[in-house]
């Protein structure tokens, strides 16, 4: 079977669980996607569907083919990636993948997990993720931050490498906000200094102490503390 009839065979797949109006939603909360390229496929089914299909030579075939039509196929490519369990294939994978990343939702839902077992070589990528010049690849450096370094694995450089990062893109100084929120909720003592000393700038400390007050993880005396801190 070429890429061609692979690639349309999946696209009618992906039209069969299509959710009209779950796409008119979906697609109002990612403003740098062209509506007609949001199909509207629920992510549960989605999954089901990349777990199947996974299994596939097509799914091989499917991954060769780059850049993807619709934001669907982008979503099914980083579930299959996900499925790979080769270290290495896993980030050559991603390395391919990385630069046709275009929003926040693709870029959030890749959770590596084959890397939980390679966590002191993966820093590494990771800080190199966090330097590029692509907003959605400085993104999920800091997200991989979040998702398997704010625990067991945590050190302040971590956090500090966070800070250091400079954008003006709203994508990633979110993401540097929900790092310091989630950090500041499993790693309190060691955060809070970033806000007392003004360590991030003035959006980034204000938006990390608005999502901190919204988290439950957070406990009301420590909201009450943060809210504080906000910088006028």
């Amino acid at each position: 079977m070429d890429k061609e009839q692979v690639v349309q065979n999946v696209q009618a797949q992906l039209f069969l669980m299509q959710d009209l109006k779950y796409r008119d939603f979906h697609s109002s909360l990612m403003p740098t996607i062209d509506k007609k390229k949001v199909i509207g496929v629920r992510t549960p089914q989605l999954r089901q569907f990349a777990k199947s299909f996974g299994k596939t030579e097509e799914a091989q075939i499917f991954m060769q083919v780059l850049p993807h039509q619709y934001y669907e196929e982008n979503n099914l490519h980083s579930l299959l990636i996900q499925q790979i369990r080769d270290y290495d294939q896993c980030l050559k994978e991603m390395e391919r993948f990385l630069p046709y990343i275009d929003n926040w939702a693709t870029c959030d839902m890749l959770s590596l997990n084959v890397v939980k077992k390679h966590l002191d070589q993966f820093i590494e990528v990771v800080y190199g993720w966090m330097q590029s010049d692509r907003t959605y690849t400085i993104r999920l450096g800091i997200g991989m931050l979040m998702r398997y370094y704010l625990d067991d694995r945590f050190q302040e450089e971590y956090a500090e490498s966070v800070a250091k990062v400079q954008s003006q893109e709203y994508y990633v100084n979110m993401m540097r906000a929900w790092y310091f929120a989630t950090a500041l909720a499993k790693q309190y003592d060691k955060i809070l200094p970033f806000l007392l000393e003004k360590r991030l700038d003035v959006w980034t400390h204000n938006k990390t102490i608005q999502k901190a007050v919204e988290s439950y993880r957070i406990t009301p005396k420590q909201k009450t503390y943060l809210k504080t801190l906000k910088i006028k």
